[in-house]
């Protein structure tokens, strides 16, 4: 049965609106989980695709729009949060929004002076009973059947043992007292008279008061100590008068401070300068490396005359189809300083045993060795594509002219390959620049610079250096991190440029 224009017109409006409505749904619970600049994202590309396909201007790019929804969301988007995070003080000390920063500090209790009481936990089928024993009096105390607590606090009426209707067995072991004792400490127990106790101890409870009362002047009140702490949206800190910062703080925008400290303060510009050289020249000679073993290898392979060259081929290519971690490894392994092979091999020969893994330079040259090997077997394989396309006149003439294989390779085949290599050549440079998992498995950017006062190690490359101070290092300091990315980021594009600009010259040359 074929619907009527009308009503198939209808229904797909209808299931277009409960598109967007779902849509919409979706925004609005990314929004509700605090990540504002995530739901925009996702409101500008419903917007962009109610737009795309409800006009008959724009029909051309319903086809182009699913692609570009994907790099919105996962190139723009993280580019745009990083460079955002690089201008905040975003690091492990300030991990918390303002408003829940200060809901953390009003949560804090402290032991009263008021009785303490004894702790013990019971098993209660799938849940537990706390018993509790006044320290002075010795009256006991349990408390209903209630589940472990987890993320949440849970808070439970305690009642006369005489009242409890309950025979307790074998309390629960300290170990496992130990283990749950993050979870036991949401736990608070209210007692007969009022009274609220909170763990204060592996095997005590106590009267808790809250730390911290707010005042109505956005200061918050230590009723313990009677000082006054106020928030610092400098600094992203509390702080009592005497300047002193009260964990945890919270998250500030702080503009250019991130960018200042990489290019102003030594202990920071002295290692980015070093390591941004060095992550220039191994990014450039792992290229030189792979590009020039790969092509020499490439021509020997297309000499006709070579026996068993496809055997040749197979070899070579193996180490391109071993994954690269697991070569990583096993090299890891051989240039091990006491019981790895190539020393073994050194030592039997030369009697020397060098320290790939100690010795700045040695462990330079080990990385290098390691990323040609993982490098070379694909330049020669597309090097004996673009030689297969060399047509063969022209060696045919020069070899009526006398020239000899140099000659052949220099005047022919690699202005030839040259160019349709650029483009290549230049993608591998900007992949090498952050090549963070053979830093990463190989050396771990070490041996470390001694004469520096932060973790910078000699063979890091800076998005090991972003890696080690943002999640590793030097307190997990996620804004500095993001800025050094943001700053790899403009450079790597600038080199880039620079180099597809090259490029369009060599067009230019030849035209």
């Amino acid at each position: 049965m074929t619907l009527p224009p009308a009503i198939r017109r209808n229904l797909g409006r209808a299931f277009l609106a409960l598109l967007v409505v779902a849509a919409l749904f979706l925004v609005t619970v990314i929004y509700a989980t605090g990540e504002a600049l995530l739901a925009g994202t996702f409101l500008v590309i419903i917007a962009l695709a109610a737009w795309i396909y409800l006009s008959k201007k724009t029909y051309a790019y319903r086809y182009l729009f699913p692609g570009i929804a994907a790099a919105i969301i996962f190139v723009v988007f993280p580019v745009i949060y990083t460079i955002f995070i690089g201008f905040s003080n975003y690091s492990s000390k300030n991990l918390l929004e303002f408003p829940r920063a200060t809901q953390y500090l009003l949560d804090q209790t402290y032991a009263g002076e008021s009785n303490t009481f004894g702790f013990s936990l019971f098993p209660d089928g799938a849940k537990f009973r706390a018993r509790l024993e006044d320290s002075e009096g010795g009256a006991v105390y349990f408390t209903p059947a209630f589940a472990m607590p987890g993320d949440a606090p849970v808070e439970v009426k305690a009642g006369p043992e005489a009242e409890a209707g309950f025979t307790p067995g074998d309390p629960v072991e300290l170990g496992d007292i130990i283990a749950n004792e993050d979870n036991l400490k949401k736990l608070t127990v209210t007692m007969p008279n009022g009274a609220r106790l909170g763990m204060t101890g592996l095997s005590e409870f106590a009267a808790m008061k809250r730390l911290y009362t707010p005042k109505g002047d956005g200061s918050l009140l230590n009723n313990q100590d009677g000082t006054v702490i106020r928030p610092n949206v400098r600094t992203g800190f509390y702080e009592t008068p005497a300047g002193e910062q009260v964990l945890p703080g919270f998250q500030v925008k702080i503009g250019w401070d991130n960018y200042k400290r990489i290019f102003l303060e030594p202990k920071y510009r002295e290692p980015f300068i070093r390591i941004f050289i060095w992550t220039v020249i191994f990014a450039g000679l792992s290229v030189l490396f792979s590009f020039s073993l790969g092509m020499v290898l490439a021509v020997i392979l297309n000499w006709e005359a070579l026996r068993f060259r496809s055997v040749y081929r197979l070899l070579l290519f193996l180490p391109y189809a071993v994954p690269g971690f697991i070569s990583i490894l096993v090299f890891k392994g051989l240039f091990n300083n006491n019981m790895g092979e190539i020393n073994l091999i050194l030592d039997a020969m030369f009697g020397i045993r060098p320290g790939w893994f100690s010795d700045p330079f040695l462990a330079k040259v080990m990385l290098l060795i390691v990323n040609t090997w993982l490098g070379f077997p694909y330049m020669m394989v597309v090097c004996m594509g673009l030689i297969k396309a060399i047509p063969m006149d022209l060696y045919e003439a020069s070899a009526v002219a006398g020239a000899g294989p140099l000659t052949n390779f220099f005047k022919i085949t690699l202005p030839l390959i040259k160019r349709p290599m650029l483009p290549l050549l230049i993608s591998s440079f900007a992949f090498n620049f952050n090549n963070f998992v053979l830093i990463s498995l190989l050396t771990g950017g070490r041996p470390d610079f001694l004469d520096t006062t932060i973790q910078a190690g000699t063979t890091d490359i800076l998005i090991s250096y972003v890696y080690r101070n943002a999640f590793v290092d030097s307190g997990q300091q996620f804004g500095l991190g993001a800025a050094i990315s943001t700053v790899i980021f403009l450079l790597v594009a600038a080199i880039t440029l620079v180099q597809i600009r090259y490029t369009r010259i060599a067009d230019d040359e030849k035209r």
